[in-house]
């Protein structure tokens, strides 16, 4: 599979790289990580990325304009996307071949070539494989400014290394990927140094958290606690795994109240929670999901939920 991608790389002048909404270090790590690479052993090739960008994530990069007319004959390559709904840039249709590189469950089996491991820690590891197979069949070489991206990819999907998901491989990539010249200390200032409104807020969540005895927490961050705080929803992504350093909690929830839904990000120390992310409109890993609800009611129906599934886990 690895080989068909490269050889379809090969075959495009022009290649147009997608991700998912609301990014993560990985969406970023494995989208511009794969263009890097490709603008760097194909440099007479033309390789835009598209989608609209997370301020937080200016540490990493900015994606590109892309005009409708660059898609005209184009390569589309989607990366870390499990469903079509959550691709940013949704004119991923209009390319001439669509390519999908993913590490979530396969359940939306778009595109022409697909690359599916639920078994990497993320997207990036696989770009690493990726980069791996080139360097054998085609010669390959790694910049530094991709090993950069995928570096931070891989450590913002494996929680610095401390999910379940960091396998031998995984730290064999992270360990070849140091080895090229950027500055991990900067990296990890722009991942994860926090203004002091977002430490604020992580006091409120300490503060104000419920958990029940089976273990499922929750929290409920409205409109009005983000106005005190001075903090905008996607800023609160750096705070999902705050509760995980809790003694007790066995999975949590946090809401987060916007204009027109809430977000409901859902994390796990046990309990498979993906399948309850599918059910409120949403997705993702075993222990790490993300979904939505549109009202407060339904946001008590996850709480349940999550109750029922922590209840079970602990019997």
């Amino acid at each position: 599979m690895k080989r068909q991608i490269i050889d379809t790389i090969e075959k495009y002048n022009q290649i147009i790289v997608h991700r998912h909404v609301r990014p993560d270090p990985d969406a970023y790590g494995s989208q511009f990580g794969i263009a890097e690479l490709i603008k760097h052993n194909y440099p007479d090739k033309t390789v835009y990325t598209t989608g609209k960008h997370d301020d937080s994530l200016t540490f990493m990069r900015q994606p590109d304009t892309v005009e409708d007319a660059a898609f005209e004959g184009a390569l589309v390559i989607v990366t870390d996307t499990a469903n079509t709904e959550r691709i940013d840039d949704q004119r991923y249709e209009k390319g001439n071949f669509l390519v999908k590189i993913d590490h979530h469950p396969n359940d939306d089996q778009y595109g022409d070539l697909l690359w599916v491991d639920t078994n990497a820690s993320s997207c990036s590891e696989m770009i690493y494989e990726l980069y791996i197979e080139g360097q054998s069949y085609k010669n390959w070489t790694m910049p530094d400014e991709a090993a950069r991206l995928l570096f931070a990819g891989i450590v913002g999907d494996t929680g610095r290394f401390l999910f379940p998901s960091a396998t031998l491989k995984t730290f064999e990539a992270a360990g070849n990927l140091i080895q090229y010249d950027f500055d991990r200390n900067v990296l990890y200032n722009g991942m994860y140094e926090m203004d002091r409104k977002l430490l604020n807020l992580q006091g409120y969540l300490y503060q104000n958290f419920i958990i029940d005895e089976y273990g499922a927490a929750h929290i409920k961050v409205s409109k009005d606690v983000l106005k005190e705080f001075d903090v905008t929803p996607s800023e609160t992504s750096l705070l999902v795994g705050s509760l995980g350093n809790v003694k007790g909690i066995c999975a949590w929830v946090i809401f987060i109240e916007e204009d027109d839904a809430i977000r409901v990000r859902l994390r796990s120390k046990g309990p498979i929670i993906n399948e309850l992310a599918k059910k409120y409109n949403g997705g993702g890993h075993p222990l790490a999901s993300g979904a939505t609800a549109y009202s407060w009611e339904e946001a008590a129906r996850v709480i349940e939920d999550l109750t029922e599934i922590c209840k079970a886990y602990q019997n």
